[in-house]
């Protein structure tokens, strides 16, 4: 299973290039692999967005998750596609069943992992999915905002 929530909002990397959110995990995804179709499954995982081409079909977006395998400070392509990197931001069974409270320079990330300066983003989502491995999890969100700092 999967559940999520998208929202269509231009930010401008210039003026406020720092996401900031907090997540409260109670089930981390022991065991799997995360750099296969089967393991693509993350307790919770924030969306950018960076729509681009006919229909979106050349988007891009970087996925901050909260990984299993992957150590924090990790980053990797998705198994679907070259076009979507994900970066763990936290990772195991640290900090679970406890409010843990992010901040990621959005613009600094795209340009790391597309190798281009990205100066705005089209759509941020949230999505705590299992639909590949069959495994259980839960995550909370909390406000999720950019800023300047």
């Amino acid at each position: 299973a999967a559940s999520g929530r998208f929202r269509k909002a231009k930010i401008d990397l210039t003026k406020t290039p720092f996401l900031n959110w907090s997540w409260k995990i109670s089930d981390a995804l022991s065991g799997i692999d995360e750099t296969v179709k089967a393991g693509d499954d993350f307790s919770a995982r924030v969306y950018i967005v960076v729509q681009r081409g006919i229909m979106g079909l050349s988007s891009l977006s970087v996925n901050y998750v909260y990984a299993s395998q992957h150590p924090a400070g990790s980053a990797w392509p998705s198994p679907f596609t070259e076009r979507v990197r994900l970066l763990a931001v936290d990772s195991g069974s640290k900090g679970l069943n406890a409010w843990v409270t992010h901040k990621r320079d959005v613009r600094a990330d795209l340009r790391e992992q597309f190798g281009e300066d990205i100066v705005s983003v089209d759509a941020v989502a949230l999505m705590t999915d299992t639909d590949n491995s069959g495994r259980h999890a839960q995550a909370s969100y909390g406000d999720i905002w950019f800023s300047s700092e």
